[in-house]
């Protein structure tokens, strides 16, 4: 009989079994540290510490992959972070030794971010990876992460950085187990890009000894340690007749009864782009921009801007590619659009309120699209983050037309356009749900609070009936509504979205196989009950089972 199993959340499909390899934990102040004798030679070593952190981070973005990169260059902005280094020498001119003044203005900045909530809060992991990587050099210890791997590992961790999840070897990482992290946190996200079964939230998870063979299923998110054969025996069953499954359809994506929902692709770049060109999808339906921009130290130029562009739509042929505009602002900050301090960032100027305050900045990229567009023959949609008013939507709009684009959408991520859609959408051609961040400002919650993760689950019924207001404005309107959040890659949520109205579904390109699958096995009507029975439960558990006893045992025998 098979041992202990450790629960968690499911953030990436399909299982796995190996031995488990720990991340050792970042290195720690030396208690004993001494006063510094020279504050001023002891700030300078600070100083070169973080320095060397945010190249070596640089360094690892440049031989990442296109969704890591933006991710590794915003962290090494961190580690250039200027009140960072402030804080580091008030501490050290305080008394404190190098390593103890990184890691106490790591702590003052990380409350503070805490306190943001949202974006900022996200990246408390980032800003603790930049300390553990500057303590360790200092010290002149080798920094923190996954040891060398010599076979096929499952890798458990607290949590995993970015700089450490982008490095990851997939023909060793089997699997990925962390205590922390989330839904929507950079270890989830990353996993699901890369094809790797994934679990967070396991307690318990950094206790299990080094070396012990576990299963990890990451569409359940449980960890089971010592598998018997039994188990084994039927998670290989299960893996041979999903490939069979997922392998019998192919094309399009449709409900049985043939009503089109179209199954796309999130990408961060032109490496993201060849690769899911060359797939069987329809297209793009989230292209994240900010990469163009996060490593500039200037704004980039139209045709550098371009060129980037033309290597992301020639992939996809005629196929449409639906491009989010400009994102930054909050955690996201550009050096060459720096509109000052705000009290709560993450809910301030960022997204298309600060290309409204720097209209440059978006009216540059909507022309360098705009030749791309000309240049590929590429059907290009344009559509705008953060949008909460009819008024936003219009400036817009009139903004992506005079840029000769012939689509503009909205992003519906705040409730408030969810709520007024039909009045949003009627300026727009399109709109698209990010799931993500409309869970989190509908449920009042920080992405990043893995102990409230329950209230992100996407299947919380408050969110769907959010999400149905917003379907139905676009039906009102006469426009399509899509998600693009990485919850349309949930294969038994998908049905709920399809059954609302959601006429397209984005997400990682691993995903589409088994949402093609979902949907062929069911009819719109079936959706539709579906949907229904997900917005009349009481909580998100009960939605989700009430789902997965009704939907077709076809389904449920490869989930």
């Amino acid at each position: 009989m098979s041992g202990d199993t450790r629960h968690g959340v499911g953030v990436s499909p399909g299982t796995a079994v190996g031995p488990v390899v720990q991340v050792a934990p970042p290195v720690r102040p030396p208690a004993d540290e001494p006063a510094p004798a020279d504050a001023g030679a002891a700030t300078d070593l600070v100083l070169e510490a973080l320095a060397s952190v945010a190249a070596d981070l640089d360094d690892r973005a440049a031989a990442a992959s296109e969704h890591a990169r933006p991710i590794l260059k915003a962290t090494a902005m961190i580690a250039r972070d200027k009140g960072l280094a402030k804080a580091a020498g008030k501490h050290v001119g305080a008394g404190l030794g190098p390593a103890h003044a990184i890691a106490a203005a790591v702590d003052e900045y990380a409350a503070q971010f805490e306190a943001l909530g949202g974006y900022f809060a996200e990246r408390v992991t980032d800003l603790r990876d930049v300390g553990n990587r500057a303590v360790a050099a200092v010290l002149g210890v080798p920094a923190p992460g996954v040891p060398v791997l010599t076979g096929p590992s499952v890798i458990v961790a607290e949590d995993l950085a970015p700089a450490e999840t982008a490095a990851l070897d997939r023909a060793l990482v089997v699997a990925i187990v962390t205590e922390a992290g989330g839904r929507t946190s950079h270890t989830a996200i990353l996993a699901a890009q890369m094809g790797i079964p994934a679990a967070v939230q396991v307690h318990g998870a950094c206790a299990i000894p080094a070396g012990t063979t576990v299963a990890v299923d990451g569409d359940a998110g449980a960890v089971t340690l010592d598998p018997d054969l039994e188990l084994l025996e039927a998670q290989r069953v299960r893996r041979e007749r999903r490939a069979a499954a997922l392998a019998s359809v192919s094309g399009p994506g449709a409900t049985r009864d043939g009503h089109a929902i179209a199954l796309l692709a999130n990408i961060g770049g032109v490496d993201d782009a060849v690769a899911a060109g060359a797939q069987d999808l329809e297209g793009v339906g989230l292209f994240r921009t900010e990469f163009v921009y996060l490593s500039a130290p200037t704004m980039p130029t139209v045709e550098e801007q371009a060129e980037v562009y033309r290597g992301v739509l020639a992939p996809f042929g005629s196929r449409r590619v639906v491009v989010r505009t400009l994102d930054a602002g909050a955690d996201k900050p550009l050096a060459f659009a720096d509109l000052g301090e705000e009290e709560n960032p993450a809910l301030g100027r960022r997204g298309l309120r600060l290309c409204q305050a720097r209209p440059e900045l978006i009216d540059s990229q909507l022309e360098a699209l705009a030749i791309a567009a000309r240049d590929t023959g590429a059907d290009v949609r344009v559509m705008a983050p953060m949008v909460a008013t009819v008024e936003e939507a219009r400036w817009f709009a009139s903004r992506v037309r005079a840029a000769g684009l012939p689509k503009a959408g909205v992003m519906i991520e705040v409730p408030a356009a969810a709520l007024r859609s039909r009045h949003v959408l009627a300026e727009v051609d399109f709109g698209s749900l990010g799931t993500n961040d409309l869970a989190q400002y509908t449920m009042a919650t920080d992405r990043m609070a893995g102990e409230l993760s329950d209230l992100l689950d996407p299947w919380q019924p408050a969110v769907l009936d959010v999400v149905a207001a917003a379907c139905a404005g676009g039906a009102w309107a006469g426009k399509p509504v899509g998600v693009c959040g990485e919850s349309g890659g949930d294969p038994l949520l998908a049905l709920v979205l399809a059954g609302l109205g959601v006429a397209s579904l984005s997400m990682a390109p691993s995903k589409v196989p088994a949402v093609r699958y979902a949907l062929s096995l069911h009819t719109h009507d079936e959706c539709r009950a579906l949907a229904e029975l997900a917005r009349g439960a009481a909580t998100a558990a009960e939605a989700h089972e009430a789902v997965r006893a009704a939907a077709r045992e076809e389904l449920a025998a490869i989930l």
